[in-house]
């Protein structure tokens, strides 16, 4: 995937990382990684703002974040991904119970919320930050996000849609995005969302 930067030209970042409280104003629960008996999901499909909204009210899900990933500067700020000389994408981090939801369930969720086949984008919202992902934390993951990418695609297909360009890789760091980010549409109820799916 051409995301126009590279390790080479990214910005550069920082050291020092950016502090938000680690309270959800949601669920009240603890934001920061790890999470004791929880797994992770780390997913991007446009802005990150209606996405962390749509995984937060899911049943077993206990936490959600929003940050930056699979990109090259260390530390970004929003300001620094949206210039696209990061390679970041707008992401969130969901932590669920195991015996209560599952990964697969989650990929459900992330493929009917938003549109897979745009590229570097989500409608009007344009940018390599905006792109669709799924970032796997280990092999059942891995190949959990491809089958049900397969099986997505042969329903987009045959609605005459076109092809999935999410990319689906190995996690790397998450960064947490700045405070006023993280669960946006609670604190700011009239704030733009831009998520929306295909219908399929």
């Amino acid at each position: 995937m051409d995301l126009g930067v590279d390790e080479s030209t990214a910005l550069p970042g920082r050291e020092q990382r950016t502090e938000i409280t680690g309270i959800h104003a949601v669920l009240g629960s603890g934001m920061m990684l790890p999470f004791a008996g929880l797994e992770v999901g780390i997913f991007a499909l446009g802005c990150f703002w209606g996405a962390e909204r749509v995984f937060w009210k899911l049943d077993g899900v206990r936490t959600t974040a929003v940050g930056y990933v699979a990109g090259f500067t260390q530390n970004p700020s929003y300001e620094e991904v949206c210039s696209g000389r990061t390679g970041h994408a707008e992401a969130v981090l969901v932590g669920f119970d195991p015996s209560e939801t599952s990964y697969p369930a989650l990929l459900q969720t992330f493929w009917r919320t938003h549109d897979p086949t745009q590229g570097m984008r989500q409608g009007n919202d344009r940018g390599t930050h905006y792109r669709s992902g799924v970032y796997t934390s280990d092999e059942t993951q891995a190949a959990d996000a491809l089958a049900s990418c397969g099986k997505y695609q042969s329903e987009l297909s045959a609605a005459g849609l076109g092809k999935i360009t999410t990319e689906i890789s190995p996690a790397s760091e998450f960064f947490y995005a700045e405070e006023y980010h993280q669960q946006y549409l609670h604190k700011n109820p009239a704030g733009y969302c831009g998520i929306g799916g295909t219908g399929i």
